[in-house]
Order: C-alpha cells, then sequence, then structure tokens
C-alpha cells in the first residue's frame, strides 16, 4: 500500500477507508452491532458515544485485534483481512491506544522505533536520530533529546512520544484513542496541529475522544455510538455539544432540582480541604457523610481517580488536609492512609489489588491478619471461619476457598477485591476506583448491593467512575470533574445528559 505523501488533489476524494456492517459479540452479547461509517482520505473523523457504546470494539477490529463476526472493512476501495496489529500496520494502520505502550526504561528513538514493522533490521542510527528530531519537533517536543531515557519524561510527555510515533509511520489510517487524556491545553495543541498535518497529506484519522468540545474543534465528522449501534454520522460544523449529547444519550440536558438533605450525624464524616496533586488535581474539597455513597463523575484525567489514590496515600506529592472522624489522616503514604481507618480498591486488580496466584482464602482475608491471631499466631478455626462468612457475603462458594484466586471469573475477583474491605472494624471509609470495571452485568448488581449495604451500615463510602448507568444507579451525592477540578454537585439526584456535560464540557465550579 503506497504512503500518503503529497497534498489531496482536486474534486471530492473518494472513501480511504469504510466500514461496513460490522458486528460482533462476546459470549453471546452484542457489542458492535451493523455499524457503517467512511473515513474519506485527509479527513478527520470522530467517533463518539458514551463508555459501553462499542468504540471500544470498533477500535480494535479496526487496528486488527479483534476479528468482525461479520461485515467488512475496505481501504482504498480493497476488502482487507487484519489478523493481528502488525497486518494492519502494513497495510497502513498506526493506532494510539488510550494505554500508554510506550516503555520507560528505553530512550525516546527506541520507542519511536518500538513496533514498526517498516523499521531496518539495522538499523542507521545517524539517520534513524535525524529522523527523531525532526518528528520530535514537529510535535513540539523540541527539548527532547533522542537519547533520553523515557523515564525521565512526564506523563504527558509520554503520551505525546507514543502519538509521535503513531503520526511518524506514514499511515493511511490513524487512529487515536483517548490522546489527549493526560495532556495540558499546550501540549494538546501541538498534538491537533499534527493530526492537521498528516491529515493535509491525505491521511485519514479516525479520533475518539470524551472531550466533546475537542472533538468539534478537531474533526470535521462525527459518527456516535449508543448500544452498540450507529446512531448518527454528521458534519461536525453542524453540531454543537448539546446536539453531540441528544445522540450519545437519547436525551436533551435538563437539570433537576437538588434534594440537600446531608446525613448529620456528628463525628461520622471525611474531610477532605484543598485537596492538591500536581498536574493530576486541583483545590478539591468535600465532606463525605457516613451512610451515603458519594460518586466521583469524571473521564480518565479528569482528577476523579486522582482524588481517592491520593487519599489512600498512593501520591506522595499530594498536599492539602484530610480528616476522618476528627482526626488527621497522614495520607501521603499508604501505611498512613491505611492506619487511620481508609480502604482503597484500586481500578486494576491484577497489579494492584489481587494475589491472583494465591488461594482465594487467603485474598479475601490478607488484609485483617491481626485481628485472626493472638501474640501474632493465627488461629486456623477462625480464619476459615472468617473466610467463608466472606465468601458467603460475596456469593463465592465455600467450596472454592483452596483454589487460586485466577481461576475466578472477572466478577467474582472484583467482589473478592471489595469482600477484602467489608466488615473490618478497623476500616471507616471505603474508597473504590472504577467499582465494577470488567463485570457483568449479573456482578455489578451484585457489587452494587454490597456498596449500598456498607453505606447503610453507616460507611463512608466514595467510588470514582466513568459508567453513566453506574454513577446514576449507585450515586447519593455526584461529584463531577474535568480537567483536574470539581464541576459541579448533585445531591438526591441527577440527570444523565447534564453529568455527560459537565465531564465533557462544563464550566468549573466556583
Amino acid at each position: 500500500m503506497s504512503e500518503a505523501t503529497g497534498a489531496l488533489p482536486d474534486g471530492p476524494a473518494p472513501p480511504q477507508v469504510s466500514v461496513q456492517g460490522l458486528t460482533r459479540s462476546f459470549g453471546g452479547v452484542p457489542a458492535v452491532r451493523d455499524v457503517s461509517f467512511t473515513v474519506g482520505a485527509g479527513e478527520i473523523h470522530a467517533l463518539c458515544g458514551h463508555n459501553g457504546a462499542g468504540k471500544s470494539t470498533v477500535v480494535k477490529m479496526l487496528s486488527g485485534q479483534l476479528a468482525p463476526d461479520s461485515g467488512r472493512i475496505i481501504v482504498d476501495g480493497r476488502p482487507v483481512q487484519l489478523g493481528s496489529r502488525q497486518a494492519a500496520q502494513r497495510l497502513g494502520v498506526a493506532l494510539v491506544d488510550q494505554e500508554l505502550s510506550v516503555v520507560p526504561a528505553l530512550t525516546v528513538l527506541d520507542n519511536l522505533l518500538l513496533g514498526d514493522v517498516r523499521a531496518p533490521l539495522v538499523n542507521r542510527r545517524r539517520a534513524a536520530q535525524a529522523r527523531c528530531r525532526q518528528v520530535l519537533s514537529d510535535m513540539g517536543l523540541d527539548r527532547l533529546r533522542p537519547r533520553q531515557p523515557l523515564s525521565e519524561l512526564s506523563i504527558g510527555e509520554r503520551q505525546l512520544v507514543e502519538v509521535a510515533r503513531a503520526l511518524s509511520q506514514n499511515a493511511r489510517l490513524v487512529i487515536l484513542d483517548e490522546p489527549t487524556a493526560t495532556l495540558s491545553d499546550a501540549e494538546t495543541e501541538h498534538v491537533f496541529a499534527a493530526i492537521r498535518r498528516v491529515a493535509a497529506q491525505g491521511c485519514s484519522v479516525i479520533f475518539v475522544s470524551h472531550r466533546l468540545s475537542e472533538v468539534l474543534q478537531l474533526c470535521d465528522t462525527v459518527t456516535v455510538l449508543r448500544d452498540g449501534r450507529r446512531i448518527a454520522t454528521t458534519p461536525a460544523r453542524e453540531l454543537t455539544v448539546s446536539d453531540l449529547i441528544v445522540q450519545m444519550l437519547g436525551e436533551a440536558p435538563h437539570r433537576l432540582t437538588a434534594a440537600r438533605n446531608p446525613d448529620s450525624r456528628p463525628g461520622h464524616a471525611l474531610r477532605i480541604e484543598h485537596l492538591h496533586v500536581p498536574g493530576r488535581l486541583t483545590d478539591f474539597s468535600l465532606t463525605v457523610q457516613a451512610g451515603r455513597v458519594y460518586a466521583l463523575a469524571g473521564q480518565l484525567g479528569s482528577g476523579a481517580s486522582d482524588v481517592l489514590r491520593a487519599l489512600a496515600g498512593l501520591h506522595p506529592h499530594a498536599t492539602g488536609t484530610v480528616r476522618l472522624r476528627d482526626r488527621a489522616v497522614p495520607f501521603r503514604s499508604p501505611v498512613g492512609a491505611s492506619g487511620a481507618g481508609l480502604a482503597f480498591v484500586s481500578n486494576d486488580r491484577k497489579s494492584e489489588g489481587l494475589f491472583l496466584d494465591q488461594p482465594i482464602a487467603a485474598n479475601l482475608l490478607a488484609t485483617r491478619l491481626p485481628a485472626l491471631g493472638r501474640a501474632g499466631v493465627l488461629r486456623s478455626r477462625r480464619e476459615h471461619h472468617a473466610a467463608r462468612s466472606l465468601a458467603e457475603l460475596v456469593g463465592i462458594s465455600d467450596r472454592r476457598l483452596s483454589e487460586p484466586a485466577a481461576a475466578l471469573s472477572g466478577g467474582n475477583q472484583q467482589k473478592l477485591f471489595v469482600a477484602r474491605c467489608l466488615r473490618r472494624d478497623d476500616v471507616h471509609a471505603l474508597l473504590l476506583d472504577e467499582p465494577t470495571r470488567g463485570v457483568d452485568i449479573g456482578g455489578r448488581a451484585a457489587i452494587h448491593r454490597l456498596l449500598r449495604a456498607a453505606a447503610d451500615d453507616g460507611l463512608i463510602v466514595v467510588f470514582a467512575s466513568t459508567e453513566l448507568e453506574e454513577l446514576l444507579e449507585l450515586g447519593d451525592v455526584i461529584i463531577t470533574m474535568r480537567e483536574t477540578r470539581m464541576v459541579a454537585r448533585y445531591d438526591g439526584g441527577a440527570d444523565g445528559a447534564v453529568l455527560m456535560r459537565d465531564m465533557t464540557h462544563g464550566a468549573h465550579a466556583a
């Protein structure tokens, strides 16, 4: 396949990339249903929809990570089979995934060459370094050196290197999945300029973002997915943010009157004042009362997750004041936060939660061992009784307690992670980041019941989520966040369209 190297010819260009009737199911549940759209040469085409709409599945099919159950992908008028990311790249498809794939231990130059199927077996370093400097300059990264280890760069700079790698491959189609979620406004402008540059050379671009104002600023055309189906494909100039929200949710924005009835029990509160994490969270203050479920609503990079990670001691440079039950919380270390009565459930149960190769019983009891023994000696009878009780609480058979946690489904693993924090006298506040990520409908409902029961029993419960349905179903109080700041607060009721507007386009709270 030829590379795009020149300006577009006069007259309308034929569609360069077309998807026709793409369908994909998982376990019999359809994720994408009969989706069709085209992206012309030099066109920047947005793919929008709330979480679960099918965007990621479409992206994975276009980049060779998944095969469609039915439908066709056509490039330059020819149907293609994309059996892997390498095969897709050979056909001119470059992907910037929302999960960083750069390697901190390697240099900037090595990361730009990493995974490029066009890279020669024997590299000419001088020529490669010259090319690297040009690519960095195009991205506004003249300050970086080709031989500089990526570990020395900020998260935003690493994201820019990832984008630069894709845009430097002379691809026919570049797919960017949430490329600006961790970037500053200035860094975002560098990415936009680079995208416009490759589009002007005839490259097709698919841009996926929750930041709707960015979509309308950058893109020529917008395709909206909802519940796995294509709802509309519209020229961006004909849309407003409100129009997009209506297409994504099926309803117009309207604000419900909040019923402000805070829990008045004295001393049962988590008080957060001026919490700040450099580059991630700005001046966040909130009082969380026991007995209610508080939701932090925000997309990736909004700061919602960082509130919880800072409280849990995972941001050692965080500043501010935190008090739990009128006692100061030493929240700059996980040990200090845990010792003060804060329990944290990460959004990554595999690397920050469970011991997957250890028995289910050991995972359930991992954080409560001091309560199960005397003078440092564990009592097996008490251990077994506690493990059985917690397994029953979350619906896991006690006959499986000796099995490794890896043997459980994703939903049961997540219930295991949550159960570890429940029924503990030393836990007064439960913090959960994306508590039902990767969990099916049944597991999600079970986890929601656990959290509601915990709040009813007087536990302070705060969770962060990007899922509108979860926010509306579980949150008694919803705090919307965008670009590291709080936007608004809703007590006693909220509207999905308003939440989406706040999370993607709303003005910050004073």
